[in-house]
């Protein structure tokens, strides 16, 4: 039976199109999709819904103007892109507040041959947070095979950035004749654009400088232990570290590396891939390592294929990021500093840093396979936000996924088939 007509209020969206498709979509499924936007970059990708909002008040006025939209409009429910920009979780609260569902995505768990979708927050705001393994296998029971490996490399890099510096580049010509509402990033919009082309234009000699550098670590043939950086602006790895930047966190490492690791053994800081320049990463490592005597120990990769530096680590180290997934695949050692969905106590070490550099815990890797296999079952869709064939795969899956009256969770402890998809990687493979 086919879901009762809906109203669907989409906010800010991943860079690029993919809002408006899935707006397009549920309207040929006889649905009523409108957006609100709040800069020229949002507005690019109008076409799709019935209606479009430019919100230009403040931070202050908005949410007592989403709800005047939500009651005049009969908004039934909020799409949404990532929990923790202001305006979204502005609109979380008030959805959650008015019995309305809410629908989030954010780049995949299990990237990049999927996005994740869950209802009410994802991250650190995820149901997830509250299951623990043993309830997982409860409701898995025999359901799914062994899940497919994590590629190795993050997936659609160039066209992410492409469509990033799309946006921004909308943005800042648009508002040049209205302001839009104050941006949750950081420099702001000229920079942001600047930057996006400067990556752009410096890919080659990263990668040429990425070659050099895997060459050393190959020379110096000794043990190493990797550490997995983030974006240092990005909203949901700054709420979730205990430390106050990046420099500071820096140095906490590397000074437990050098009081608990054998003195033969290496430490390789890898970036991550959209890693942008906008922080001097590289000589803040190596300024630390100097200070503290270990410079010849201690590696900084800018944006290498994760999967050929964890196949020959010791163990792997993060605040929060996904990337720690493909470390637990390959059974290695994983501590993680703050909350996140996958930093369970059967796989992720609860030693200190020194004790976890000294002798690192290894986890149970049947208990994590439980766990993502729980994830390719609930919120882990096939499909991607960046790339055109991506887009087409995720727009295949993910639309039982958002008419469903439950979340994925609930999804799969009722049986419902759209939970139990097949999942299916590039080529037809399982």
């Amino acid at each position: 039976m086919s879901a009762p007509p809906a109203r669907f209020l989409f906010l800010q969206g991943p860079h690029g199109p993919f809002f408006a498709l899935l707006a397009r979509r549920l309207s040929e499924l006889g649905h009523d999709t409108l957006r609100v936007g709040f800069n020229a970059g949002d507005g690019l990708f109008r076409r799709g819904f019935r209606r479009y909002w430019r919100y230009g008040g403040d931070g202050a006025g908005w949410s007592d103007w989403l709800a005047e939209q939500i009651a005049s409009e009969g908004v039934t429910d909020i799409v949404l892109y990532g929990t923790t920009r202001p305006v979204h979780a502005d609109a979380l609260a008030l959805a959650a507040a008015r019995g309305l569902r809410s629908h989030v995505f954010e780049e995949g768990y299990l990237r990049p041959w999927w996005v994740t979708y869950e209802r009410g927050g994802t991250n650190a705001a995820s149901r997830l947070m509250e299951i623990d393994v043993a309830e997982m296998a409860e409701a898995l029971g025999a359901l799914g095979e062994p899940p497919p490996a994590a590629p190795a490399r993050w997936g659609d890099t160039r066209q992410h950035v492409f469509w990033g510096a799309v946006t921004h580049a909308a943005t800042l010509a648009g508002s040049l004749v209205r302001p839009p509402i104050p941006t949750h990033r950081e420099p702001g919009l000229p920079a942001e654009l600047a930057i996006a082309l400067r990556y752009l234009a410096l890919m080659p000699f990263t990668a040429l400088a990425r070659r050099q550098a895997t060459a050393r670590l190959k020379r110096a043939a000794a043990p190493y232990h990797l550490v997995l950086l983030q974006l240092a602006h990005d909203e949901t790895y700054r709420r979730a570290s205990p430390y106050p930047s990046n420099e500071a966190f820096v140095e906490d490492v590397i000074g437990a590396f050098g009081t608990g690791a054998p003195s033969h053994h290496h430490l390789v800081f890898k970036a991550h891939p959209l890693e942008d320049g906008r922080q001097p990463l590289a000589r803040t490592i190596r300024r630390i390592a100097r200070r503290r005597g270990l410079g010849a120990r201690v590696h900084f990769m800018a944006g290498a294929r994760l999967g050929p530096l964890l196949d020959n680590a010791n163990s792997a180290l993060t605040v929060n990021s996904t990337a720690a997934h493909q470390a637990l695949w390959r059974g290695l050692p994983v501590k993680v500093l703050g909350p996140a969905p996958h930093a369970k106590p059967e796989f992720t070490s609860d030693q200190s840093l020194v004790g976890f550099y000294r002798a690192p815990a290894l986890p149970d890797r049947a208990a994590y396979l439980t766990f993502r296999r729980y994830l390719l079952a609930t919120c882990q869709v096939p499909g991607g936000f960046y790339a055109a064939a991506a887009r087409r795969r995720l727009l295949r899956y993910v639309v039982d996924r958002v008419l469903s009256p439950h979340d994925p969770y609930d999804m799969l402890r009722l049986g419902d088939a759209s939970a139990q998809q097949l999942v299916l990687l590039p080529g037809g493979k399982r």
